[in-house]
């Protein structure tokens, strides 16, 4: 008798082993069919590396204490409520405390009762610079693995793909040519950003490593700093090495898991031809 053949995993399979979202002969029964299904196991690779990398991204505040006001809130919301809706809606309470406090830690926007930001004014002006360079890698991080749909448009479609994203962004742009460093574009794709649109490009090597070149309008705080500064500044976020910098209210970061060097003379390249 022929055997039946098996069921090729579904995303929702991968999703339940990848969290461990399953009775423990689920988990082992999933494991086992991994092992015969090639296709799915690149797939859980490559969703392991970005939860890895993600992870890596925001380490820095999990580890953080919830910030005191925000624990009084939850303790006086939870005495006014009755156990059995406590209960019923203590886990939502508990994810939206720590949804708020993850907030109040990466954006450094916590106000007091008197209404006066806590935040010292340097700190708030540079708070949007931190946050286009922690985009920036986040978006990296997410599109780089990807085997399938890595970009939006692809370089196929170049011409196409640069007046989308200067009419979006509001700005001409131009592709930096890489391929003197032995980097080709794969493409592009538009995100959103906090001051409008922002635009990443990918590139690519004969070894398949990829650098992406994440760009958009800043606001005029991030502006003001920026005209402080000169040259390029390097952030080694998450593992994920980049360089950034600004130029006439725009900021442009380039990232990669190259070594500085290499990294710093693909950034040159870059801020010449733009």
């Amino acid at each position: 008798m022929n055997r039946k053949p098996k069921r090729p995993l579904s995303d929702d399979d991968l999703h339940a082993l990848l969290d461990g979202q399953a009775s423990p002969d689920e988990l082992a029964a999933l494991r086992t069919r991994l092992a015969d299904d090639p296709d799915a196991q690149a797939r859980f690779t490559q969703w392991q590396r970005q939860r890895d990398t993600l992870h890596r991204l925001h380490a820095q505040v999990l580890s953080e204490a919830v910030p005191a006001a925000l624990v009084q809130a939850a303790t006086a919301s939870a005495i006014r409520t009755s156990g059995r809706h406590w209960a019923r809606y203590g886990g939502m309470a508990a994810g939206v405390v720590m949804a708020f406090g993850a907030g109040w830690l990466a954006n450094a926007n916590w106000q007091d009762r008197s209404g006066q930001a806590s935040v010292p004014p340097g700190m708030a002006s540079a708070q949007p610079a931190r946050e286009f360079i922690h985009q920036a890698v986040l978006a990296h991080a997410v599109y780089t693995p990807e085997s399938r749909h890595p970009v939006e448009v692809s370089a196929q479609e170049q011409q196409h793909l640069v007046q989308w994203l200067s009419k979006r962004l509001n700005k001409t742009l131009k592709v930096p040519d890489l391929t003197a460093q032995g980097f080709d574009l794969v493409g592009g794709r538009l995100l959103p950003g906090e001051a409008g649109a922002r635009a990443q490009f990918m590139f690519q090597d004969g070894a398949g490593q990829r650098v992406t070149l994440y760009l958009g309008a800043v606001p005029q705080t991030t502006a003001d700093l920026s005209s402080q500064e000169t040259g390029f500044r390097f952030e080694p976020q998450a593992a994920i090495p980049s360089f950034y910098w600004f130029d006439q209210g725009f900021a442009y970061a380039l990232a990669g898991q190259l070594p500085r060097a290499a990294l710093m003379q693909l950034a040159q390249a870059v801020y010449s031809q733009l």
